[in-house]
């Protein structure tokens, strides 16, 4: 597998945020790259590890407790037309709600996860 994490993307006011993701052709696939994320006790402690997949044109998600979190993930993996690739979205909650701004901040976080993709793809 090969998992790729950007740690520590987002801040704010205790909160932070981290995204990941890598190459998944079935949700069993997807869920072998999850179970790769929490292998690290950091990520296995995260409030939230809410992901999203398009697998063989297939919609998979699950919000993992950040409701709504997973098909703004999936949105954007279908605006990007990225599939067979799973995105998953770490949230640390850090004691005070964020209101909207948690939506904000997975938007965000899809988008530099997506931003690295294209650098390391040299653009397209």
């Amino acid at each position: 597998m090969s998992l790729q994490v950007f740690d520590k993307i987002i801040s704010d006011r205790g909160s932070r945020y981290a995204v990941s993701g890598g190459p998944a052709r079935t949700r069993a696939e997807a869920e072998a790259l999850l179970a790769e994320l929490r292998r690290n006790k950091r990520f296995a402690k995260a409030t939230h590890n809410t992901w999203a997949a398009i697998l063989s044109g297939e919609a998979v998600r699950d919000d993992d407790g950040e409701s709504g979190a997973s098909q703004i993930i999936l949105q954007m993996l279908e605006r990007a037309g990225l599939t067979d690739h799973v995105v998953i979205v770490t949230r640390w909650y850090g004691g005070k709600h964020l209101g909207g701004d948690r939506f904000r901040h997975v938007v965000d976080a899809v988008r530099h996860y997506l931003a690295q993709g294209e650098a390391r793809q040299g653009g397209r």
